[in-house]
This record gives structure tokens, C-alpha cells and sequence, in this order.
């Protein structure tokens, strides 16, 4: 089965069918990524959201740490 990975901004919070889990923590060896990740389903596959800005839109486009948003996926 495939699992699918969203790396979204605000608007993706309320994707269409799908249900959320839990919020859980992923460290990388390039620091933190953006926030911790959405767990849950999308139908019969399980999904993760990573909130690109953070919740809250607090990170600014500038301050992204890309490498560990990616690693962490």
C-alpha cells in the first residue's frame, strides 16, 4: 500500500476526506523541520502533513529548513 506525504501550506489543514490521528515529532540530522507531522487516512492510505510554515504561519518562506522538511518526509 502507498503512503502518501503533503508538504502544504494553511490551506491544506482541511484536505477532503481525510482523518487525522495524532501530531507526531520527527527529528533529523539538519535540525527540526517546520513543525511535527499530521498522522491519519485519506480513504485506505495513510497520510502525513507537514505544515510548510508551521501552525500558525509562523516561519517565513526565508527561514524554511528545507533539508530537514525533506529528510524528515
Amino acid at each position: 500500500m502507498n503512503k502518501i506525504g503533503v508538504i502544504g501550506g494553511s490551506g491544506l489543514y482541511d484536505i477532503d476526506g481525510f482523518k487525522a490521528n495524532e501530531w507526531i515529532k520527527v527529528t533529523t540530522p539538519f535540525g527540526d523541520p517546520s513543525d511535527e507531522f499530521l498522522t491519519g487516512k485519506l480513504e485506505d492510505r495513510d497520510l502525513v502533513f507537514l505544515p510548510r510554515h508551521g501552525r500558525g504561519h509562523r516561519i517565513l518562506p526565508s527561514e524554511l529548513n528545507h533539508l530537514a522538511n525533506i529528510w524528515a518526509m
